[in-house]
């Protein structure tokens, strides 16, 4: 029966990763847990480690800005950087509808898990952002008219490639990083501040408050996906 339902699991897996998993859910079933290695990298596949206290965060300047030749991945590049959107909501956005003066409304069918979001206002650089996206697109979005969203997509991979910006989902790590020295008034581990286990009870509780507040902003329903962008 077991054997039946091993084959039944890594006739479903796709990848040599995951039937490897199938293997050692079996291995567990008949306490023969050691029968394949716990490490991926034994099969040349290298493991992933998600928390680190080594930042990821990217910032976009005026000049690598100026060598990005159309105009709405410009305006998406600069609404990523304000307000640690993803690069999907940032072409999908619509600033007549999200802009709701002291905070933004993102619909949820331009966010990933479909959940609809808000995410404040709080400096003139980001209000000086989104009177220049309403003036872009006035009440369209950032893709423009006569594209539509793959067809943009295409527009926007091509044009960073050309500027020389890859990796623009450091521009999250970077309001995250951010976001929480605003918030606590020291850096994220991430960023050179103290990791969580030198912080008081009392900076504890601090950070934790901080940490949520950060992963609603970004999208997250878990407190513990903001190691990925700060630390821990």
């Amino acid at each position: 029966m077991r054997s039946f339902q091993l084959c039944r699991k890594l006739g479903s897996c796709q990848t040599i990763k995951n039937r490897m998993a199938a293997i050692r859910w079996w291995s567990q079933k008949v306490d023969k847990q050691n029968v394949v290695a716990r490490s991926n990298e034994h099969y040349g596949i290298p493991d992933r480690h998600f928390i680190t206290n080594e930042s990821k965060a990217k910032s976009v300047t005026q000049s690598q800005l100026e060598n990005v030749r159309d105009q709405h991945v410009r305006m998406s590049l600069e609404l990523q950087q304000a307000f640690g959107l993803r690069r999907e909501e940032a072409m999908k956005f619509q600033p007549s509808f999200a802009d709701r003066g002291d905070h933004l409304v993102l619909k949820a069918s331009w966010t990933k898990g479909g959940k609809e979001r808000t995410i404040p206002v709080r400096t003139e650089a980001q209000r000086d952002v989104l009177n220049r996206a309403r003036r872009l697109a006035g009440f369209g979005s950032l893709i423009p008219s006569n594209r539509n969203y793959v067809h943009q997509l295409r527009v926007y991979e091509g044009n960073t490639l050309r500027a020389g910006l890859s990796q623009m989902h450091g521009l999250r790590h970077a309001y995250a990083q951010n976001r929480y020295e605003e918030l606590t008034s020291w850096k994220a581990p991430a960023a050179g501040g103290p990791d969580t286990q030198s912080l008081t009870p009392e900076q504890r509780e601090v950070d934790h408050h901080a940490r949520l507040t950060i992963s609603q902003e970004l999208g997250h329903e878990r407190e513990q996906i903001t190691a990925v962008y700060l630390g821990r």
